[in-house]
């Protein structure tokens, strides 16, 4: 195709003004340019070439290309600049295809804040920064603390933070959970702690930071610390209605037997928020576990990710939904005389499967020691604690 259009246009009477026409113009200058700089060259480092009859010419170039040359060198220009133009348009489409390849699948983030557009999902291609369904999994590297930090504290954000410390839990984890809390869990934001404990009067008096406040509120002890772990969904439920609701739009949940060690700030606020198991998040899914117990209201087949019952939190319209949830769950199965395998862990993730969360946390919001080393995990930010068998007690 090229061929013949090129011999129609040599042979054409009028190839000069219909090339002019079609834009051959600046190919037919760069080519002229070209042709002159290479002559020149010869003629400089080749003496031996300086009576050679063509370069004698070399002034009277002009004069000597007629049309049809002109049109030949133009042709050759175009040529030129669409191979410069094609290489570096297939540079960035292999660049942008390499990108791609490396990067996890699910990568079109559905943002439910502008802030969230601020992410880099490509800044982490030795882990999934993305769900199929388009909420963020947040890794280090990923995110600007600096830019959520503003967004929130211009949105006037507060935060709502809520543990249970029933029998020996509030003397071994309670005081270590708060102080620890102070230093790095939503620095610059207001904070509540709620201390659901059955001994309000033996919780410590701490000074925390400006901001800040604690509240402590009584709970009934069950004996089984498998019924303090489930009934904690009715009690948060209960707190969301008559006090949290009022004073915080979020609400983060976690277990008392953890450390917070690293920054826990407000990149991890969102609609839902759930957190990735870190026992489970490079395993296959065939060794989740899930309750595959068809009896019990949490029996799952399959699901997208094993959640982590130790963290989860959301707007405290989300997290309501989700504690009134779990426990009509739990209810159904004692009437059932059916317990989940992993009571309200089971519930919960039976929950996510249903109910997509909207942000994902990696498990740098709460990872394991015993987990030992895992190149994934640049920054530690949560920490379990050392557990005792007879912590309940």
């Amino acid at each position: 195709m090229f061929c013949i259009l090129f011999f129609k246009f040599v042979s054409f009477p009028h190839s000069k003004t219909y090339a002019s026409l079609f834009l051959f113009q600046p190919g037919m200058n760069f080519g002229l340019n070209v042709g002159r700089r290479v002559l020149s060259k010869m003629r400089n480092r080749c003496p031996e070439f300086q009576a050679c009859r063509l370069l004698r010419l070399l002034p009277f170039a002009d004069s000597l290309l007629c049309n049809r040359f002109r049109v030949l060198y133009g042709l050759c220009g175009c040529v030129i600049l669409l191979l410069f133009l094609l290489i570096g348009a297939s540079g960035r489409f292999f660049e942008s295809a390499v990108r791609e390849f490396r990067s996890p699948p699910g990568t079109k983030l559905q943002t439910e804040y502008n802030v969230d557009s601020s992410l880099d999902l490509r800044s982490r291609t030795d882990v999934t920064t993305c769900t199929d369904w388009g909420a963020p999994i947040m890794w280090d590297g990923m995110f600007d603390p600096n830019i959520y930090d503003e967004h929130h504290k211009k949105m006037g954000s507060t935060v709502a933070l809520t543990v249970f410390a029933i029998g020996r839990y509030l003397e071994l984890y309670l005081m270590e959970f708060l102080t620890s809390a102070d230093r790095h869990f939503m620095v610059g934001l207001p904070v509540t702690y709620y201390v659901f404990t059955d001994a309000p009067e033996n919780v410590p008096g701490l000074h925390l930071l400006a901001g800040r406040t604690l509240e402590i509120l009584p709970v009934k002890r069950h004996e089984r610390w498998q019924d303090i772990s489930m009934m904690r969904m009715k009690t948060i439920a209960d707190a969301i209605q008559t006090r949290i609701r009022h004073r915080h739009r979020y609400i983060f949940c976690l277990d008392v037997d953890q450390v917070f060690v690293g920054r826990f700030g407000s990149e991890a606020l969102g609609e839902s928020v759930a957190l990735m198991h870190s026992s489970f998040y490079n395993t296959p899914q065939e060794r989740y576990t899930y309750d595959h117990n068809p009896n019990s209201t949490a029996y799952m087949e399959k699901g997208d990710f094993y959640y982590h019952a130790a963290v989860f939190g959301g707007t405290w319209q989300s997290v309501a939904n989700l504690t009134e949830s779990c426990h009509q769950g739990i209810m159904a199965d004692k009437r059932n005389q059916v317990e989940a395998l992993w009571h309200d862990e089971s519930h919960l993730n039976k929950y996510f499967w249903l109910h997509k969360p909207s942000k994902v946390l990696s498990p740098e919001y709460c990872w394991n020691l015993l987990n030992g080393f895992s190149k994934e995990i640049h920054v530690q930010r949560l920490r379990w604690g050392e557990k005792h068998d007879d912590r309940r007690t």
